[in-house]
C-alpha cells in the first residue's frame, strides 16, 4: 500500500474550507481535474475525471470541521482518504492523507508520484476557489 500526505495552511476560516471540501456537488465548478460527480446517497458519491474516468467513494467518518474520511475504488485502485482540519483563526490547516493499493503491478511503481501529483492539484484548486470565491 502507497501512502501520501500533504498538508497545507489555507487562508480562510474552517467553516468556509469545510464547505467547499465537503460541497460534493459542487467540486465541477472548481475542481480543474473532474467532469462531473454524481451523489448516490449520503454516503456514496462517484467523480468523473475529464476523461470520464469514474471512481466511487463512501465517505466513513464525518466530525463536522475536524475530520472527513471515505474509501475509495476504481478500476485501477482501491483506497482510504483522511482530511483533518485544524482552526487557526483565520485561516485553516489541512492534512489529507491517502493509503492506495494498486491493483494491476504495472502501475505501482507510479503510484506515488500520482498521488503527490493529484493532492498538490486538489490544494492549489481549493484555495483558488476560496480566494476568487468561486462557488
Amino acid at each position: 500500500m502507497t501512502t501520501s500526505n500533504i498538508k497545507a495552511l489555507i487562508n480562510s476560516d474552517i467553516h468556509k474550507v469545510w464547505k467547499v471540501v465537503l460541497n460534493v456537488e459542487k467540486y465541477k465548478s472548481w475542481r480543474r481535474d473532474l467532469s462531473k460527480t454524481e451523489i448516490i446517497n449520503e454516503k456514496q458519491f462517484i467523480e468523473y475525471t475529464n476523461g470520464d474516468y469514474a471512481t466511487r467513494f463512501t465517505v466513513t467518518v464525518v466530525e463536522p470541521y475536524k475530520r472527513w474520511e471515505f474509501d475509495m475504488e476504481n478500476s485501477n485502485m482501491t483506497g482510504h482518504w483522511i482530511g483533518i482540519f485544524t482552526d487557526k483563526g483565520n485561516e485553516t490547516e489541512i492534512d489529507f492523507m491517502e493509503c492506495v493499493e494498486a491493483k494491476k503491478w504495472l502501475m505501482k511503481p507510479f503510484v506515488k508520484s500520482h498521488l503527490k501529483k493529484q493532492q498538490a492539484q486538489f490544494v492549489a484548486d481549493i484555495r483558488k476557489a476560496l480566494e476568487g470565491n468561486n462557488l
